[in-house]
């Protein structure tokens, strides 16, 4: 099986994650797709392929060689966004992408004067969406990735590698997929996930991460009777909105700059609920947001009552770089790498978060590699057949050189 064949497998399994549930994973349904990844590793010949009650798929590729070196590991997850439905996705080739339009369907066009990024990759194939759903590409072009440089090890005993963990999670979308995660069991001196974007990128700075949910308790009454005794949830709702800076929003920020993104909002004259999530690179910026966003709360309950507004706010991750800058030696073998396989490394901070964040801080250093996908949740994402290649030939540079690794 070659890696397009093993991605577009993939893609046939709905596998949306839900940030409003409370079970582990999020959804059954990612259950369903883990099963069928199990099966397959086992069929593959990897080694203690585990699948626990809560989604964590372990495996091992062994090592062929006598020399004692570090175990190192791959991670992916095989959630979709809650952005867009991952439901019957039905992925297309573009063979031989020639830098024009591409008629997704009837009616829906993905065209590089919207999406330049598609430019980049003319000459390239490409696998789209029919542009009613997203493609999955973030983040099962990460597993077809993976999955495909240990079969190709395996099949060239001939490239000495020690031993080799991967493992794939439910959740990452909802910022929960490292929540379960077992560092001791995948017992690795560091790991990489390949969860990121365009081809050559590494990163291993991140957002600062929360999430704000917000309730609003409205006063109905008739509104022909209404004078000083309203309190319109909705109206409420859109004043909070407007407190907050409205250039610090993600259609008005890039690079370093932060955000409020205001994720989803229910409202009626008696409740409104707001989702936000809140992110900046800078530490001390980051607790300025969260201290920012209940301010404002409690100044609506001043005007409003007390009680009018419930501001909940929770971490959900740091900034990798303060545990990798002192392991750096996990970002030069991944340089080195990319250079043996002729790959231009894009050193640039995540505007998002990894499950590498998360386990950076639980022991594990885990930069962030490129696994090719080009805009991520929603129906104009793409990736290119050929990145996703280079990303394979990464992966087993990066298992040979840490099969020659001195202590």
């Amino acid at each position: 099986m070659d890696i397009t064949e093993r991605f577009l497998n993939y893609t046939k399994f709905d596998t949306q994650s839900a940030e409003d549930s409370q079970s582990v994973p999020s959804t059954p349904k990612q259950l369903v797709f883990a099963k069928y990844l199990k099966q397959e590793l086992e069929l593959e010949g990897l080694s203690d392929v585990e699948l626990d009650e809560q989604g964590y798929l372990y495996a091992t590729l062994r090592s062929n060689t006598k020399q004692d070196v570090p175990t190192i590991g791959f991670i992916s997850h095989y959630d979709t966004s809650p952005d867009s439905s991952g439901a019957g996705i039905k992925a297309q080739i573009v063979h031989h992408y020639d830098g024009s339009d591409i008629m997704l369907s009837e009616g829906i066009v993905s065209s590089p004067k919207k999406f330049p990024e598609l430019l980049h990759h003319v000459g390239e194939d490409l696998i789209v969406t029919d542009g009613t759903t997203l493609l999955g590409a973030d983040d099962k072009a990460g597993i077809a990735e993976i999955v495909q440089a240990m079969c190709w090890l395996r099949d060239h005993p001939e490239v000495k590698h020690g031993d080799i963990r991967i493992a794939f999670n439910p959740d990452e979308e909802i910022g929960m997929g490292a929540q379960h995660f077992d560092v001791e069991k995948f017992g690795c001196d560091w790991a990489y996930t390949m969860d990121g974007g365009d081809v050559g990128e590494l990163e291993f700075e991140n957002f600062n991460a929360a999430a704000a949910k917000i309730t609003i308790k409205g006063v109905s009454v008739h509104p022909g009777y209404a004078k000083d005794k309203m309190v319109n949830a909705n109206a409420v709702a859109a004043e909070l909105a407007m407190m907050l800076p409205q250039d610090e929003r993600p259609e008005t920020t890039e690079g370093y700059q932060g955000f409020f993104h205001l994720l989803g909002i229910q409202a009626s004259v008696e409740q409104a609920r707001m989702s936000y999530i809140i992110r900046d690179h800078d530490r001390d910026r980051f607790e300025d947001r969260k201290r920012l966003i209940q301010s404002c709360a409690e100044q609506l309950n001043d005007k409003y009552g007390e009680g009018t507004v419930v501001c909940e706010v929770r971490d959900q991750y740091y900034n990798m770089k303060e545990k990798i800058d002192p392991e750096m030696h996990v970002i030069d073998l991944v340089l080195h790498a990319m250079q043996a396989c002729e790959v231009a490394p894009k050193v640039k901070p995540i505007r998002g978060g990894t499950d590498g964040a998360q386990l950076s801080f639980r022991g594990l250093p885990c930069p962030n590699i490129f696994a090719g996908g080009v805009n991520f949740h929603g129906p104009y994402e793409f990736v290119s057949i050929q990145v996703m290649e280079k990303a394979m030939q990464v992966i087993v540079k990066i298992c040979q050189l840490v099969g020659e690794y001195k202590n």
